[in-house]
C-alpha cells in the first residue's frame, strides 16, 4: 500500500471517527435535554385526572424507574432501530410525523437559500469593490436591517402590505383552501407532487404562497451572507496577486471574479451550508406567522404541550441536519479547491 493510499484511509477513517463521536455526544445532548425538561412526560400522557396506579404504571412502562444509565442505552436502542415514539398531540409516530412536515421546510429554506445567496454575494462583492464609498454605506445599512428587524414584525407587516393590502401574494398556509387534498402526497413536497400530477393550478398557487415567507427568509439570510462576502473579497482584494492582475491589464470584472472572487468559493460554501442549516431550524417564527405546516410549528407545538417524544426527535435531527451540512462543505471542499484532494 503506497504513502498517499494509506494517507486518505487515515484522512477517512478519521473523519468516521468523527462524525461517530459528535453522533454520540448529540445523542447524550439530547438524552440530558429530556430528562431536564420542567415536563413530565407520564402526565403529560395520562393526564391531570389520572390515578396514582395509572401514573406508576406508565411510569414503569417509560423505563422511568431504571437507573439514568440504563435509561440511555434503552434511548440508545431506539434511536438505532429509528423508533422515536409516539407522539401524544397527534397520536402518530413521531417518525411520521417528521417525514410528513419536513419537507414543507425544506422546501421553504430551500427557495429562502437561494435568495439570500443569490442576492447576498453580489452585493457582498459590490460593497467589497466599492469600500467606503455610497454603493458600500447603502449595501451595509440594507444588511444591517435585515439582521436586525424581528423577522414576526417584518412578516406581519409583509402580509398587510403585499396580501392584504395589494394582492400580489397568497396568504398563509402552502396553498389556496380550494386545492386542498386534490394533490396525492407522493414526495411530501408540494411543488414537485403537484407537478407529478400535472395539477398545475395547484404548482402556481403553491408557488405563489412561497414567495413571501421564502423571500422574507432570504432576506434576513442575505444580510449575514453579505457581510462575509464582503469581508472575505477586501481580505482578497488587498492581496499583491489582484494588484499584479491589473497591472498586466486585466479587466475590473475578471480581477474580481475570476480571481478574488474564485479565492473565496470554498469559504462561501461553509457560510451558504451554515445559512440554511440556520434557515431549516430557525423558520419557527416565520412559519408561525403564516401558518406554515413545516418542522419549525411542529417542534412549537409539541414544546408547547411537553411532548418530549416529539422535542428531543426535532433537536436530534437539527443536529443530525448540521452534520450532514458540514460533511456536504468537505465533499465541495474537493471540489472547489484542488489543493485539499
Amino acid at each position: 500500500m503506497t504513502f498517499d493510499r494509506r494517507r486518505q484511509l487515515t484522512t477517512i477513517a478519521g473523519q468516521c471517527g468523527s462524525i461517530f463521536v459528535t453522533l454520540f455526544g448529540l445523542l447524550i445532548l439530547t438524552f440530558v435535554i429530556g430528562r431536564i425538561m420542567p415536563t413530565d412526560p407520564v402526565r403529560a400522557i395520562v393526564g391531570e385526572d389520572a390515578t396514582r396506579e395509572v401514573y406508576e404504571n406508565v411510569y414503569r412502562q417509560l423505563g422511568l424507574d431504571r437507573p439514568v444509565w440504563e435509561q440511555f442505552f434503552m434511548y440508545l436502542r431506539d434511536v438505532v432501530t429509528l423508533d422515536f415514539g409516539t407522539s401524544i398531540r397527534t397520536g402518530q409516530p413521531v417518525l411520521q410525523d417528521i417525514i410528513h412536515v419536513l419537507p414543507a421546510t425544506i422546501e421553504l429554506a430551500t427557495f429562502a437559500i437561494i435568495v439570500g445567496a443569490g442576492v447576498g454575494i453580489p452585493l457582498g462583492v459590490l460593497a467589497a469593490v466599492h469600500k467606503d464609498r455610497w454603493q458600500d454605506h447603502v449595501i451595509r445599512v440594507f444588511s444591517l436591517m435585515g439582521h436586525s428587524m424581528p423577522i414576526f414584525w417584518t412578516g406581519m407587516i409583509a402580509l398587510l402590505v403585499f396580501y392584504a393590502g395589494l394582492g400580489w401574494v397568497g396568504g398563509s398556509g402552502r396553498m389556496s383552501q380550494f386545492y386542498i387534498g386534490l394533490v396525492p402526497e407522493r414526495t411530501n413536497f408540494l411543488l414537485i407532487d403537484s407537478a407529478l400530477a400535472g395539477e398545475w393550478d395547484v404548482f402556481f398557487s403553491a408557488l405563489n404562497h412561497i414567495i413571501l415567507p421564502a423571500s422574507l427568509l432570504g432576506y434576513s439570510s442575505s444580510a449575514y451572507i453579505t457581510r462575509m462576502t464582503r469581508s472575505f473579497m477586501l481580505d482578497q482584494i488587498n492581496q499583491e496577486y489582484i494588484t499584479t492582475a491589473r497591472v498586466k491589464g486585466l479587466s475590473q470584472r475578471q480581477t474580481i471574479w475570476r480571481h478574488a472572487f474564485g479565492n473565496i468559493r470554498v469559504q462561501l460554501v461553509t457560510i451558504v451550508a451554515l445559512a440554511y442549516g440556520a434557515l431549516l431550524e430557525g423558520a419557527v417564527l416565520i412559519e408561525t406567522v403564516f401558518a406554515w405546516p413545516g418542522f419549525g410549528q411542529y417542534l412549537t407545538s409539541n414544546l408547547l404541550i411537553g411532548d418530549m417524544n416529539a422535542v428531543m426527535t426535532c433537536v436530534l435531527i437539527v443536529g443530525v441536519i448540521f452534520i450532514a451540512l458540514n460533511i456536504l462543505s468537505d465533499l465541495l471542499y474537493r471540489i472547489f479547491d484542488p489543493r485539499t484532494r
